[in-house]
């Protein structure tokens, strides 16, 4: 299996296809294997796809500090590096990131610190603000303990996870990661993000209310919003072919120069 070694740790990652690079980044509960129906589309379309698991996520080695890691504020800076040297390892230079929910802060936060790196970003059911600490946000949205999962969502962490599945999800159901531990505000930094960037949401996420999406792309210099209706959290789940179809159009749009979205952003509903 392929890794690369960042900060002494083994990162896995996978590689697809050929032509323009579209990295996927995963959600805060997964691992690369989440996008099992996503990338052969994106592969079939002439892209060559790079995928990850991020430190302490599916198979990538989480180190001895990674509790403390995960709650402190490292995580996000240093989730930016991890990405800086994986493509600096694999020899990538532009590309298209695409991340969903706390994937799509770590998309934010490098198409800010790396502007001329990123020739688009997606971001998918990712939080913009938070009006209560995420403590309490976790503790009111998330099912807080492995224990209490139903056999279903339990086979799926072991499947992404293995042996650390229920000392992970304990782990992400507490609090840390990129969303952080008091109140989360993407609101000022989005007008740094100069690339066109597309937020991707459902209608009713058990999690995020959808008017986070409408505050995510009005903060966005060359955004555009996709909501799907009657679907939940999980868009690349509920919905894989609508998901990656909009990707797919999106990108194709920004690489024919089509910018007509930068003064007034686009919002669409899918039927």
């Amino acid at each position: 299996m392929p890794f690369i070694e960042i900060n002494n740790l083994k990162v896995y990652y996978e590689i697809y296809g050929q032509g323009e690079t579209v990295i996927l980044m995963h959600h805060g509960f997964g691992c690369c294997k989440i996008w099992k129906t996503i990338y052969p589309v994106f592969v079939a379309q002439g892209y060559k796809v790079v995928m990850f698991d991020r430190r302490g996520f599916g198979r990538s080695e989480q180190g001895d500090d990674f509790q403390d890691f995960y709650e402190s504020g490292r995580y996000r800076p240093e989730s930016v590096t991890e990405l800086k040297i994986l493509k600096k390892s694999l020899g990538i230079g532009d590309c298209h990131l695409v991340g969903q929910c706390e994937g799509g802060v770590v998309g934010v936060d490098y198409s800010i610190k790396y502007p001329g790196e990123v020739k688009s970003l997606v971001v998918g059911s990712t939080q913009c603000f938070s009006e209560v600490p995420m403590t309490e946000l976790n503790r009111i949205k998330l099912v807080n303990t492995f224990a209490e999962l139903t056999p279903e969502l339990q086979a799926k962490m072991i499947e992404w996870h293995g042996e650390a599945a229920q000392m992970n999800y304990n782990q992400f159901t507490k609090y840390g990661g990129a969303y952080g531990v008091n109140y989360f505000d993407l609101r000022p930094i989005l007008p740094s993000v100069s690339c066109p960037t597309l937020v991707l949401y459902p209608d009713r996420s058990s999690i995020f209310d959808v008017e986070q999406s409408i505050a995510f792309y009005r903060h966005l210099p060359r955004g555009e919003l996709a909501v799907f209706p009657r679907c939940g959290h999980n868009t690349y789940e509920q919905r894989p072919d609508d998901y990656a179809r909009t990707i797919l159009d999106f990108i194709a749009r920004t690489q024919k120069g089509d910018d007509s979205r930068a003064s007034r952003p686009a919002m669409t509903c899918l039927a």
